[in-house]
């Protein structure tokens, strides 16, 4: 779709709304209402057209829509509605698409489908919206949601919506804004402001998504809707655990994730989703620690999103005079593809690794409230990550997670501790992770091993604050870049060696017999190579001898 021609007698109301009687305009305004109002005022015998002129940056050219209209009648009336417009008038890349059609969203929905070469769902069979999903060359997704209005008009379709600034609609082929209840006058002000009255309370799952999008966008909540929201956290109960989930992770999966935690405690918002994290609040910590275990937490949410911004693949080095983030550079830098390609894999479940590492090091230490206690003058927290994997479960059983992203969260929050026992020793002792912890650590880890890596630095970072020395960073930094660097360099040295005797093997040549001793035999034999002490069969099955000798009560020999 390509802008319209632009023309200059109109460029002083760029961004604003006109009323033109017979192509001359009589009244502007910042809203549609405000022109018509003023456009009354001044020709009251007259009924005026009502347009909003697009600023010169707005975006026009998305190739998409362009194949999307080619595919429908060239007299069907269809608008991109919602946050896509949104999106788009803020130059923020978007793949999720809404569209309006007065009826036959599904119907639409399969044309369009059916044109692209899309895979189609019936999303929504009694609200008639159907979905269509776009596979592009780099394995990115497109997702089109087509649905029929929701009331009489567009308009009313629009009114009923959650914000101003998602109830923004865009005739694509006229290029015309609709825009009944303001949002583009709140785009401006950066503002989140309830369509009405009753838009919390008809979904008071919108509490959560004003948060995630004052965060996301760096937009301020306008004070009525604050009070709106306030008042409605009360009907949280009524909201399904799955959507109260979906909001959630979004909100981790996003921008700011710390901030939005602390808007949804200022709310009220936290008794009714993440209870156990008010605990946090006031619990302190021994030296190093700076902060209590609430603050940490939300400070070690900060560092992780600052580190991952510094290992994104757009990430400019030249841009930051800041030692530890250089450091952090010229340490790990190396691995931004890994990093990438790790964290952008097709997830397993809908919840992406991202937003799981988030919600991991948000109940890090959500056990310490509970395992504090006194030693000799010293406070400790013994304990406090086999208790906070509990914990955690707890809560993510609570949300309706999958198993798959249950075991995540478990491995994460049980051996967050690791790596950070590995760099204390390394400080204290000048002593680094043997090639057997090392290999240990992935064998009950695995790929989620690259997760308590950068979780270790942010909780590093957070331990220490603005009072972290470079000496400290650095032998952070040593650590976590051993552990990435056999994982993603040495794998099959020290993390998979290849297999040299099999099960049968081990039956064949010892007389054994099946059971579980055989898989002893074979961890021992793997993590024997791992540490470099065995290359070959025969030295394979000399340490499975040496091993039955020391197991004796465990040794079956063959029956005949």
């Amino acid at each position: 779709m390509q802008k319209p021609e632009e023309d200059k007698s109109l460029s002083p109301y760029a961004g604003h709304w006109v009323a033109r009687v017979h192509g001359k305009i009589v009244a502007h305004g910042q809203t549609a209402e405000q022109a018509s109002l003023s456009a009354r005022q001044s020709r009251p015998k007259e009924i005026p057209e009502i347009v909003f002129i697009p600023s010169p940056e707005m975006p026009f050219e998305l190739p998409l829509i362009s194949s999307i209209l080619e595919s429908l009648p060239s007299n069907q009336v269809f608008y991109l509605v919602g946050g896509a417009v949104r999106d788009i008038l803020l130059h923020r890349e978007t793949h999720d698409l809404d569209f309006v059609v007065p009826v036959d969203g599904i119907k639409t929905a399969k044309r369009v489908s059916n044109a692209l070469n899309g895979a189609f769902f019936p999303l929504d069979v009694e609200n008639d919206v159907g979905r269509v999903i776009l596979t592009n060359a780099d394995n990115s997704r497109d997702v089109l949601d087509f649905s029929s209005y929701r009331g009489a008009s567009l308009e009313t379709d629009l009114h009923a919506r959650d914000f101003s600034i998602n109830a923004l609609a865009l005739d694509l082929r006229s290029h015309q804004f609709v825009d009944p209840v303001g949002g583009l006058v709140d785009l401006r002000r950066k503002r989140i402001r309830a369509c009405s009255e009753n838009s919390i309370v008809e979904d008071p799952v919108r509490i959560l998504r004003a948060v995630r999008f004052a965060a996301e966008l760096g937009f301020s909540i306008q004070r009525e809707t604050r009070q709106l929201l306030k008042d409605s956290v009360d009907l949280l109960p009524r909201i399904s655990p799955e959507r109260l989930r979906d909001e959630l992770f979004r909100i981790l999966d996003g921008h700011k994730p710390s901030t939005a935690i602390r808007a949804l405690d200022i709310l009220g918002v936290l008794p009714y989703i993440l209870p156990e994290i008010l605990e946090l609040k006031g619990v302190s910590q021994p030296t190093p620690h700076v902060h209590d275990v609430w603050v940490h937490t939300l400070k070690a949410m900060d560092y992780l999103e600052s580190i991952f911004g510094v290992l994104a693949m757009d990430y400019n080095s030249e841009e930051t005079n800041d030692l530890l983030t250089g450091l952090l550079t010229t340490w790990l830098g190396r691995y931004r593809e890994q990093f990438r390609q790790h964290f952008t894999h097709p997830p397993t479940s809908e919840r992406t690794p991202r937003s799981l590492l988030f919600f991991s090091i948000l109940y890090h230490d959500i056990a310490k409230p509970r395992k504090r206690e006194i030693e000799n003058g010293r406070i400790r927290f013994h304990g406090h990550d086999e208790e906070g994997e509990l914990l955690a479960v707890k809560r993510a059983i609570k949300l309706r997670l999958s198993n798959a992203e249950m075991d995540r969260v478990k491995i994460i929050i049980r051996n967050h501790m690791r790596i950070i026992y590995h760099i204390n020793r390394f400080k204290q002792e000048g002593k680094l992770p043997t090639r057997r912890a090392i290999y240990r650590f992935f064998r009950d880890t695995g790929d989620t091993g690259v997760d308590l890596c950068l979780l270790a630095l942010a909780d590093q970072r957070a331990t220490y604050d603005n009072e972290i020395t470079q000496e400290t960073w650095i032998a952070c930094l040593d650590i976590v870049r051993l552990f990435l660097e056999n994982w993603w360099e040495k794998r099959e040295e020290t993390i998979a060696p290849p297999q040299i005797v099999n099960g049968n093997d081990l039956i064949a040549s010892l007389k054994l017999s099946p059971g579980p001793d055989v898989g002893r035999i074979l961890e021992t034999i793997r993590e024997a190579q791992a540490m470099g002490t065995i290359n070959t069969r025969e030295e394979a099955l000399t340490l499975a001898k040496e091993w039955l000798f020391n197991h004796p009560v465990r040794k079956k020999t063959q029956t005949v």
